[in-house]
């Protein structure tokens, strides 16, 4: 029986939401979700938002990453990463249950 392992987040991505949220009163969680839609069939939505308590909670570095428990299933062993390059910098997904990406990296098929 194959176990559905939850995503990891990196150090670099709980590393650069504590920057994001800096001296905030509030600091808000990263949430990734899945949504249809995109050039791909699925699509990645994230942003800064307040946890939910069906949400899977991801913790480090004082800060938390949630995913609601529709999005958990196409989010399986996913890894959460923050990406820096010469195109600019963004959260990424490393998602091994995707067939296929578009280029924009935020569009999927599975």
């Amino acid at each position: 029986m194959d176990l559905a392992l939850p995503p990891r987040v990196t150090a670099r991505a709980f590393e650069r939401l504590a920057e994001i949220n800096g001296d905030a009163a509030e600091p808000q969680a990263l949430r990734v979700a899945v949504e249809g839609g995109g050039c791909s069939g699925f699509q990645y939505d994230i942003r800064l938002d307040a946890p939910n308590d069906e949400d899977l909670v991801l913790k480090g570095e004082g800060q938390m990453v949630v995913v609601d428990p529709v999005s958990l299933p196409f989010l399986t062993d996913a890894v959460i990463d923050f990406s820096e390059e010469l195109i600019g910098a963004r959260f990424v997904i490393e998602n091994p249950n995707a067939s296929s990406s578009c280029g924009c990296g935020t569009s999927f098929s599975m």
